[in-house]
């Protein structure tokens, strides 16, 4: 037989006293608590508004958009710049005719200076959002296999440098010996500006020796088959004589520097 204080609906045999509040209703009490907080703190960050849907709330993709159209500027502007100081060092009688052919040289292989040939393009472009394997014996495509990557963009470029190429253009930029092509989810960060594909590789050179070192580049070849087999884009057109415009951002180095 139980004691009667231990039995269910009796109070304790104690005077004055309740009986003990059972700890699973403690920690009921403590989880709705808890809620309660948490839908306060939400309603007072939302203000009355829709999270998810509130336009004023300014999204990553915004912000890059947004620095990217201001280096752009900085950039003509900086160009501006170069070409005054330019202008005027032309004009002081300081240097030699062999001085000025030697700094134009330099300039000219330092990708500063427009540059003037025979130009061959590239196009890459993303496969189509549906795609399916287009021959037998390949498996369903995955979205990692449908975008351009960082890789497929550097295996261009460097074999438009092998074969001989005296500058090459991404997009609507010159490239010089410390540009980087980087790639970020599905858009090109290319010496402080976004661009979004398709993707656009001009290069001045010998056509022959530069279509040959593309065919010749094994990672293009590996390109080749998703080109063939999912569709992304591919297409290599002579454009004859084009101009490339002058590097014109900053040339400075910019590089880690040791905690003193």
């Amino acid at each position: 037989m139980s004691n009667s204080a231990d039995s269910p609906g009796t109070g304790s045999t104690g005077s004055g006293t309740g009986r003990r509040p059972r700890p699973v209703r403690v920690l009921t009490a403590a989880v709705f608590a808890l809620a309660g907080l948490i839908f306060f703190t939400s309603f007072d960050t939302a203000k009355g508004t829709d999270i998810r849907q509130d336009g004023s709330l300014l999204k990553l993709s915004d912000l890059i958009q947004q620095r990217s159209r201001k280096n752009k500027g900085l950039d003509e502007s900086n160009a501006t710049l170069r070409e005054s100081v330019e202008s005027l060092a032309k004009s002081d009688a300081g240097t030699s005719k062999a001085q000025d052919r030697k700094l134009s040289g330099l300039e000219s292989s330092a990708g500063t200076q427009p540059l003037t040939g025979h130009g061959l393009s590239v196009t890459l472009n993303d496969a189509p959002p549906n795609a399916t394997a287009k021959l037998p014996g390949y498996p369903a495509p995955q979205p990692d296999y449908l975008v351009i990557h960082q890789q497929d963009l550097q295996a261009v470029v460097n074999a438009l440098w092998q074969g001989g190429a005296t500058g090459i253009k991404v997009m609507d930029q010159r490239l010089i010996s410390t540009s980087a092509v980087r790639c970020v989810g599905n858009t090109l960060i290319l010496q402080g500006r976004v661009y979004s594909p398709p993707y656009k590789i001009t290069a001045v050179g010998d056509p022959g020796r530069l279509q040959q070192a593309l065919a010749a580049s094994k990672a293009i070849q590996t390109y080749m088959v998703y080109v063939n087999v999912y569709g992304l884009g591919w297409k290599v057109t002579d454009d004859g004589t084009v101009t490339l415009p002058g590097y014109s951002g900053t040339v400075d180095l910019h590089y880690a520097k040791p905690v003193q």
